[in-house]
């Protein structure tokens, strides 16, 4: 199989993970900014609504979401469909 397909394929792959954690990661700042008042009293020294650090910590997820995609994303584009197929 030539490069470019894998590349393509794999580019396919990461876009349709990359919107389900721009999803996760819109809902959990939402949820985090909602439930700021709930959590300000287990915090010190950082403001629950603090900004830079809601985009280190929506930043370190989603770094993480990319490398956890990744590896797997990887190994099944360079698989041979017939093959794949002709396990199951």
């Amino acid at each position: 199989m030539p490069d470019f397909v894998v590349g393509d394929d794999l580019l396919l792959v990461l876009g349709q993970a990359a919107i389900t954690v721009i999803v996760g990661l819109a809902v959990g700042v939402a949820a985090a900014l909602a439930a700021s008042r709930l959590i300000a009293a287990f915090l010190f020294g950082v403001a629950p609504t603090d900004p830079r650090t809601l985009a280190c910590v929506a930043g370190l997820l989603a770094v993480v979401a990319a490398a956890a995609c990744y590896v797997p994303a990887r190994q099944a584009v360079k698989l041979d469909p017939l093959v794949a197929l002709k396990s199951e």
